[in-house]
């Protein structure tokens, strides 16, 4: 049986067999011993994107990692970084410190905030992401011709990331043929990733992508 670690866009953490490109954590949120998660869904605000490999350190997931023999942070996986982002993670700043240092000055350029702080950050955030009780915002056509490549949205359940004029449906195997934009202009449509991460984007930042069909 697959562990509860899979990440979706909304945040929502699931069982399924996909492992992805990037692993992150949300603090220590899972019993060691029976490998499960607990009802908390974070223990931090810092909700940060890992590397999987990284110095050759080797970890249990979900076990007892922690030099005390504790459980240590629980490991959660994503599709892409495309995927944390709207899950409302951020770059860490220990194993993936150039991208982290990329995503902080973004939001420094979008915010007009001189040499942010990751607290700072990190706080911003955990007030839009949606599984921490952030609102989805909708989103009208004008808006969305506007958002940003790796921006997701969602209809009806579905979500949606944006590259370039296309839109491409996410499922945890990946991204299936990509559709215009124009095409979800008729459907009601809600933000997934949060505004603070869309406007970190729209200023530059360049998420890392799985590999996409019909792109």
């Amino acid at each position: 049986m697959p562990l509860q670690n899979r990440v979706d866009p909304f945040g929502e953490i699931h069982a399924v067999p996909a492992r992805g490109m990037f692993t992150g954590n949300r603090g220590v949120i899972h019993d060691p011993a029976t490998r499960t998660l607990l009802q908390r869904r974070w223990s931090t605000k810092a909700w940060i994107i890992c590397v999987c490999e990284f110095r050759g350190h080797r970890r249990e997931v979900m076990g007892r990692n922690a030099p005390s023999g504790n459980a240590g942070w629980t490991e959660l996986f994503f599709l892409d970084e495309v995927t944390a982002l709207a899950a409302g993670h951020r770059p860490c700043f220990y194993c993936r410190r150039e991208r982290a240092k990329a995503f902080a000055g973004h939001y420094g350029d979008a915010f007009r905030i001189a040499a942010p702080k990751a607290g700072e950050i990190d706080a911003r955030l955990h007030g839009e992401r949606l599984a921490s009780g952030g609102h989805a915002h909708p989103v009208d056509a004008k808006a969305l011709r506007a958002l940003p490549d790796g921006t997701v949205v969602a209809s009806g359940g579905q979500a949606f990331a944006m590259a370039g004029a296309a839109a491409l449906p996410w499922s945890f195997s990946g991204y299936g043929p990509t559709i215009d934009r124009e095409a979800l202009e008729r459907r009601k449509l809600l933000l997934v990733t949060p505004p603070a991460t869309v406007a970190i984007l729209r200023s530059g930042y360049r998420p890392a992508w799985a590999n996409k069909s019909g792109r």
